[in-house]
């Protein structure tokens, strides 16, 4: 049975502001099985809940800081009460500058883990680009906004290595496909490299050619979908996400539900095609 699929709600963020109730709705309608949020926008968790259970569906994960220092008390009671089990979220660029910024990083993301452990939830972490644009011992430095042209990690470890290798391991991995390929990584050999490490992807296609590009429903960009999600079995979600479209973007995530659950690479509420 492939993954189930879910919505980032980072891709209405406008509008989920304004009527998240309204996109949650549209989104089940149009198949997805889960969401992932990121903010409830002023909403009560648990009011959130209710209505994801009225809807029939559930969370995938949800973007929510890494609950370490002052504020992890309530990053985790927020999240409970929601029903979450599963936190992502990511270093700032910045964090990438060196070997030993990252590992300053590395510390948060673990005091969360370990915090997180004690609500029974795992603490998740997603990429951006930086993590495998940097690479140390080679690495010179990228323009803002470019992707290496001939990325050549043969003499130095990326900083998507060094992150992985100084994480706790009860941190799983959720791979963002699209920002991956962006920072010059082959998604597909990254994912089988995580092995069973791996829980999320976030599905998403565009020309991955600067992280100021345009992206598109899944299956009409420059990833290779099909080969990114037959390289792991142990991927539980396939989370679909556009950061910025030109599209109608309900129209972008009906597109991409036809093309994974009509391709047998997701598993959805009804059959592609039969959408509202």
């Amino acid at each position: 049975m492939p993954p189930g699929i879910a919505a980032q709600l980072w891709t209405f963020h406008d509008l989920a502001a304004k009527d998240l109730e309204g996109v949650l709705t549209r989104i089940s309608e149009l198949g997805y099985l889960a969401v992932e949020p990121l903010g409830l926008h002023g909403r009560e968790p648990a009011k959130v809940r209710a209505l994801l259970d009225s809807l029939g569906m559930t969370l995938s994960s949800a973007h929510a800081p890494f609950p370490a220092g002052p504020d992890a008390t309530r990053i985790l009671d927020e999240n409970a009460e929601l029903g979450a089990t599963t936190l992502v979220w990511s270093l700032e660029r910045e964090e990438f500058d060196s070997p030993e910024a990252i590992a300053r990083g590395v510390e948060r993301i673990n005091e969360g883990a370990e915090r997180a452990a004690a609500y029974g939830m795992t603490i998740g972490y997603h990429n951006h680009f930086a993590e495998f644009a940097n690479v140390f011992g080679d690495w010179s430095g990228s323009p803002r906004g470019a992707r290496r042209a001939e990325p050549d990690w043969s003499n130095g470890q990326s900083a998507y290595d060094i992150l992985l290798d100084l994480l706790d391991p009860r941190v799983v991995i959720e791979l963002d496909m699209y920002w991956a390929q962006l920072g010059g990584a082959d998604p597909a050999q990254v994912i089988r490299g995580l092995g069973d490490r791996v829980r999320f992807l976030h599905v998403k296609d565009g020309p991955a050619q600067t992280n100021e590009d345009y992206m598109v429903p899944v299956g009409q960009g420059s990833v290779d979908i099909p080969a990114a999600l037959r390289a792991s079995e142990s991927v539980r979600w396939h989370i679909v996400e556009l950061d910025r479209s030109r599209m109608d973007m309900f129209t972008a995530l009906q597109q991409s539900y036809q093309y994974l659950v009509g391709n047998g690479l997701s598993r959805g509420r009804i059959p592609a095609g039969s959408e509202r």
